[in-house]
This record gives C-alpha cells, structure tokens and sequence, in this order.
C-alpha cells in the first residue's frame, strides 16, 4: 500500500499533466502479488513529440519544486515518444499516441485497478485525517520532558525526531553544566 506522500506525489504529477493538456490520463493501481515493482501507473499521452516533452519536464517541476523530489531515472525523453520516470512509487508513461496504441499497457496489465482522480484524492484525505486522529503520546516525547541521565538524553535521540533529540541532548548538557558550575563556585569558597 502507497503512503499519504506517494499519494500526494501522484495527485501532484497528474496535476501537471492536467496543466500541460495530456490526454487519456489514467491512473493504475497495480495488484501487489503481480508487480513488485511499484504500486501505481500514471499513463497519458501528448498530441506530438514536444507536448510529450513539456509534460514529463511539468511533472518533474513540480514535484522537485513542490517536495523536493526527483525521479531516480527517466528514459527516452530524447525520442519522445515513450518518456518513462520512475518516481518508486507509481512509474509516469507518456505516450505518442500511435506507441500508446501499440504497447497497450492497460491491456498488458488487466489486474489493475483504474482509479479516478477524485477516489485518490479521497484516499490521500482518509489517510491524512486518520493520522491526525492518532494518539500523539509517544515515547520521544516522554523522553524529552525530563531527561536526567547521558543515557535517558541518547534514547531520546534514539526515539525522538532529529529536532526532539537535540532539544533533549541540549537539556542534558544544560543541567550538567549549571551543576559543574554550582560545584566550581562551592570549591572556591
């Protein structure tokens, strides 16, 4: 199953294609028992080679711009007529509309589920709201309130976020040094 960011990179890139006028766009949801490979296609097709062009570089943009992320490959931007980007998560095809025809690949993958847009932005807003819905006690945040050890302030950093452990380890630091310095000027009394 795809998480909430795949989701909403999917949504993003058919966005795109949207804005640069692709036609046929289709959104495949692959059974997992026949393709480890990823979990959904996004497949469309330009009217010509340079429409097919700007559609793939749209949706790259955007999501680069939109969330940072690029595609690990892309092929056959250079001809055209079949541009693949794979995002891991769900693969973009766009198609010339003869080699679209030709490959079929909606019909080579006929366990595949067509999705609208409208049930995938239903889906990614399910999950967005049953996260929000999830307890938010976790153990981080137990570990941040009052670390008293070296010990207790490297589990926070084991459990906590990044931000969370430092804030933690800052605490830790914090409390032995006004300790040392309450030790220095009993010393020197």
């Amino acid at each position: 199953m795809a998480s909430i960011e795949s989701n909403q990179l999917l949504l993003a890139a058919t966005a795109a294609a949207e804005d640069k006028k692709a036609e046929d766009i289709r959104i495949l949801a692959l059974d997992p028992s026949e393709s480890g490979l990823t979990d959904y296609f996004l497949i469309c097709n330009g009217t010509n080679d340079r429409q097919n062009v700007a559609i793939s570089d749209e949706i790259e943009l955007k999501l680069k711009r939109d969330f940072g992320v690029y595609p690990h490959s892309v092929e056959g931007r250079r001809q055209a007529e079949w541009i693949l980007m794979d995002y891991v998560d769900f693969i973009v095809h766009v198609f010339s509309p003869e080699k679209r025809a030709f490959y079929g690949l909606e019909r080579l993958r006929k366990s595949a589920t067509t999705l609208s847009i409208d049930e995938l932005n239903a889906d990614v807003k399910a999950s967005i709201v049953a996260v929000r819905k999830a307890p938010k006690k976790t153990a981080a945040k137990k570990a941040v309130k009052a670390p008293a050890t070296k010990a207790a302030a490297k589990a926070a950093a084991k459990k906590a976020p990044a931000k969370k452990a430092v804030k933690a380890v800052k605490k830790v630091a914090a409390k032995k040094s006004v300790k040392k310095a309450a030790k220095k000027a009993a010393k020197s009394r």
